[in-house]
């Protein structure tokens, strides 16, 4: 059996990221390195993960593209839901956030509104999808 058990986020500040992620979203700290290089936060099933550039360097014998908050962002977003889409893009934006699109009710009825976090990363804060 085949599991999605995480996601890795390469960063600058990998303490930074873990706890912008606690304090906007309230999620719990799993754990991060003594050397701040790695850290994880429990998101439910699926955990999100902070690597720092310089692990990620150690790990891979190419380079790759790092997240910039003033470049364009990468075409890749986390998402997370939430009955309340207003006040959670708030805190987001009190705690190191940048607004990239106000809540807005789609079609389907859902309500979606966009962040980058404080290195640049997509997010996407929504109601719930209910099916009819």
């Amino acid at each position: 059996m085949i599991k999605f058990g995480y996601t890795i986020l390469y960063v600058n500040d990998v303490e930074k990221m873990v706890d912008f992620y606690e304090r906007t979203f309230g999620f719990q700290r799993k754990f991060v390195t003594p050397e701040n290089d790695y850290g994880e936060i429990i998101t439910g099933e699926t955990t999100l993960s902070f690597a720092s550039h310089t692990l990620g360097k150690s790990n891979f014998t190419t380079d790759y593209i790092k997240s910039e908050p003033g470049e364009k962002p990468f075409g890749f977003e986390l998402g997370f839901t939430t009955d309340d889409v207003e006040s959670l893009v708030k805190t987001a934006i009190e705690n190191g956030g940048v607004l990239v699109a106000a809540a807005k009710q789609k079609p389907w009825g859902q309500t979606v509104a966009y962040i980058r976090d404080p290195e640049g990363f997509l997010v996407e804060i929504c109601t719930p999808i209910h099916n009819s």
